[in-house]
């Protein structure tokens, strides 16, 4: 950078040096060729030597402009932009000054806590500190460091150090540096929190810091653990006194552990900063809580007992000589019934009217004789048809205590009883209705058949027409009774599709208002970001119509229907603690009415099947089975919730699908046209119920099939093996001797293009096993004439063509 020079008479100096060399190499160039012409008195060489300096000068100059000299130091401008991203990445705040005390530079957080960024050493308005940085700045120049400790800048307090630097050191450097000021209150909740709590805990201290309000601010893991119930619980903003109580005498415990906790000794530690900072003695406290087995001197042996026996799993309480019962512990309370906090008088109130005078004898004779012991069948007050073992003990000892009286809490083993016994029920029972369902469907396969192939005969307007007609309609139904019942015991036909259960709801809408009528109003709302759900639509819409007709019947003076569809994230679904349901995503489908509610005996039977509250003729009792079964089908729980007076509500869980199609729900199908049923060829028909062959035969005879038939999978085997050639083989599915499967892969051996249709009164998903195999069709029982027909041609047209 070319420095401007002062002086009007050497202005001409201040030009370029690019300018003044010309006029210097010519000058130069003369001189020495008039030197040469001198000494040497001839011109060519003056001339040549001139020549070879022009040219000599030439190159020098080329070669400058070429490589230019480096600037200066003196010249070079510094770049701050590396020393304040450098002071940005920490928390230091930084300055710059120079000595004409001008701030040349500064970090983002030199902003932050000097407004404005002032130039220091005046950064604030306490004329002190200002006094201090300029002291402290003048010492900088001349030492090359100084520094200011601890100054106070609003909450802030800061260590300054100041530093002299640059290539001419010609800078001042300013680091601020926070302190952090030393706390109990920090001190103490790092006590508390680490291992030292952790050891006072081991050694029986329980150690809390509260604030001046009186709620918790720490907490080490051994009052945690006995106050609260978990040592990784979180108190923090707690009120500490609704964790203790007092007794009548005086006597200081933590609530949670209710009649059977010890007596605790209470130390309190004021923190003294923070003591002086509130003005007074309601500041922040650390509470130290020590067992007092002793009860400060107070306590007999026989409370002292009692906190021990409040402590163990099962059942115990004392009586006296008299039969006053003097204490119990919370099993005891539980295993017979009572609410928190409620003591009889006598051990006799918690039995039945029967059996009082029995367990009063019994009291009486082991307080009085010698200390022995025995039990006694009792039925419990709340639990009148289970007998329970009540044990006895004659005690001496203890005081007023005579008898020591134990009683196992089998509650939790008696809910999982009952529920173990219900599973197996239900098991029991859907197992029967599947193989009754079985035996239905072939009886309903030869009347609904024989009843398609009598109407063939008839028309309408003849005398037995209609009452074919009535029998058919009466099939119908049973047919209906029969999927019910697969659907009870998990074993109907599903066909399942990635859907939305929004959109369900929005189908089946229209029917549900029909159904309802004008006296019950029907809501519908939904929540966001429902996951998709894979389930079979129209089971799904039975599920939905039985839930709102049971409803509508709950409200027979007219109401409100309520359905909700929501999400249910996993992180909810542990929150709910359920020991049946797993954690994971669900979409749920709440279905809740205004009605009459269901009463808490109903309540654990309304999925039975069979059980039905209607009167006689009204209800099969099949509705909500059927819903369960759906449900449980689709991999998903149902839970029905309800109080008398205040309506009902089932709530139904579906897990969220999870595969690569689960935001592309399945559109639903156009119907399939179908062609002319009736067909040409050679059917091979294997059926061992005769009447189910019989009405087969003659529809298929009827359609244009030539039929053989034979009664098993041996028979059908010696058939195929015939001269005849078979164009379709339709084969129920269980049979004695050799099922459908097993002849079908013996079959397929000869004839390994040979298409299959199997018919079955079982699902087909309870026979998927068994007969997934290729080229195979499946028809479920019943069936009319024209679904066998239609099943036939579709069959057939899996046959490859036949090679030309």
């Amino acid at each position: 950078m070319a420095t401007r020079l002062k002086g009007k008479d050497d202005a001409w100096l201040a030009q370029p040096p690019s300018r003044l060399a010309l006029p210097l190499l010519v000058g130069g160039a003369l001189l020495s060729a008039g030197l040469v012409l001198f000494a040497a008195g001839e011109w060519a060489p003056a001339a040549g030597f001139a020549a070879a300096v022009l040219v000599i000068a030439a190159l020098l100059s080329w070669f400058r402009h070429l490589y230019p000299p480096a600037p200066a130091d003196s010249e070079a401008m510094p770049d701050w932009t590396v020393a304040r991203a450098a002071a940005d990445a920490s928390n230091v705040a930084i300055a710059v000054t120079d000595r004409t005390g001008r701030l040349l530079c500064a970090s983002d957080l030199f902003g932050e806590w000097f407004a404005g960024y002032p130039t220091p050493p005046a950064l604030i308005a306490d004329p002190a500190a200002t006094e201090k940085l300029t002291a402290a700045a003048r010492k900088a120049w001349k030492d090359g460091e100084a520094a200011v400790r601890g100054m106070a800048h609003g909450a802030l307090r800061l260590d300054v150090d100041i530093c002299r630097t640059g290539r001419a050191e010609d800078y001042l450097l300013w680091r601020f540096t926070p302190v952090r000021q030393p706390s109990a209150l920090d001190d103490v909740h790092r006590l508390l929190t680490g291992e030292a709590g952790r050891q006072l805990g081991e050694a029986g201290v329980m150690a809390v810091m509260i604030g001046g309000e009186g709620r918790i601010r720490a907490a080490n893991g051994a009052f945690l653990l006995r106050a609260v119930g978990r040592i990784d619980a979180n108190a923090t903003g707690r009120d500490f006194a609704q964790h203790m109580r007092v007794d009548d005498k005086g006597r200081l415990f933590l609530a949670r552990e209710q009649s059977g906790g010890l007596p605790l000794r209470l130390l309190q530690v004021p923190l003294r900063r923070a003591t002086q900072a509130g003005g007074g003695q309601d500041g922040p406290m650390l509470l130290l809580l020590i067992d007092e087995p002793g009860g400060g001197g107070g306590t007999s042996a026989l409370s002292y007992i009692e906190t021990l026996l409040s402590l163990l799993p099962f059942g115990l309480a004392m009586a006296d000589r008299d039969g006053r019962v003097l204490f119990l512990n919370n099993a005891f309370g539980r295993a017979v019934g009572l609410n928190p906090g409620e003591k009889p008088s006598y051990p006799g109130d918690l039995v039945v009217r029967e059996d009082q005078a029995a367990v009063a004898d019994a009291v009486r004779r082991f307080a009085v004789g010698p200390q022995m012991s025995g039990d006694i069948a009792v039925r419990m007050r709340d639990q009148p048809d289970e007998p329970t073992a009540l044990s006895l003990a004659g005690v001496r000892g203890l005081g007023e205590a005579a008898v020591l009286l134990s009683l196992k809490d089998n509650s939790e083993e008696s809910k999982l009883k009952r529920q173990v016994a219900q599973a197996t029920k239900m098991q029991a029972i859907g197992q029967l209705a599947g193989g009754v369902a079985h035996d239905f469907n072939n009886i309903l396969t030869a009347i609904i058949g024989h009843c398609d192939l009598m109407l063939m005969r008839h028309t309408p307007g003849d005398s037995d027409y209609d009452d074919i007609q009535q029998i058919k309609s009466n099939s119908n139904r049973a047919a209906g009774l029969t999927r019910q019942l697969l659907a009870f015991s998990r074993q109907q036909t599903l066909r399942p599709q990635v859907l939305q259960l929004p959109d369900i709801v929005a189908d089946v809408s229209n029917l549900l208002k029909r159904l309802l009528g004008e006296s019950v109003k029907l809501e519908v709302s939904h929540g966001r970001n429902l996951g998709a759900v894979r389930a079979d639509p129209g089971q799904l819409e039975q599920v939905i119509v039985n839930l709102a007709v049971n409803a509508r019947d709950a409200m027979p003076q007219g109401g409100t229907l309520n359905i909700q569809t929501y999400a249910v994230p996993a992180a909810r679904v542990r929150e709910m603690r359920s020991q049946i349901m797993p954690a994971g995503d669900y979409t749920a489908l709440r279905v809740s009415d205004t009605g009459l509610g269901i009463a808490p005996e109903v309540l654990a039977k309304i999925f039975e099947p069979f059980f039905t509250t209607k009167e006689l003729g009204k209800g099969t009792g099949l509705g909500l089975s059927t819903v369960y079964g759906i449900v449980k089908q689709s991999g998903g729980y149902i839970f029905a919730e309800s109080e008398l007076g205040r309506g009902a509500s089932f709530v139904i869980y579906l897990p969220v699908y999870q595969g690569a199609d689960a935001h592309q729900p399945a559109k639903p199908q156009a119907p399939v046209r179908r062609s002319e049923t009736w067909g040409t060829g050679t059917v091979l028909l294997v059926e061992d119920e005769d009447m189910v062959r019989a009405v087969a035969e003659r529809a298929l005879v009827r359609q244009g099939y030539k039929v053989l038939t034979a009664s098993d999978g041996e028979q059908g085997l010696e058939v195929l093996a015939g001269d005849e050639r078979i164009d379709l083989l339709i084969s129920d599915v269980v049979m004695p001797n050799m099922d459908g499967p097993a002849m079908v892969a013996r079959a397929r051996r000869t004839h390994p293009d040979l298409p299959v249709l199997f018919m079955s009164g079982y699902a087909e998903e309870q026979l998927r096993k068994s007969i997934d195999i290729a080229n195979v069709a499946f028809l479920p029982k019943p069936f009319s004439v024209s679904q066998l027909a239609e099943a036939a041609r579709d069959a057939l047209a899996l046959r490859p063509p036949a090679a030309e």
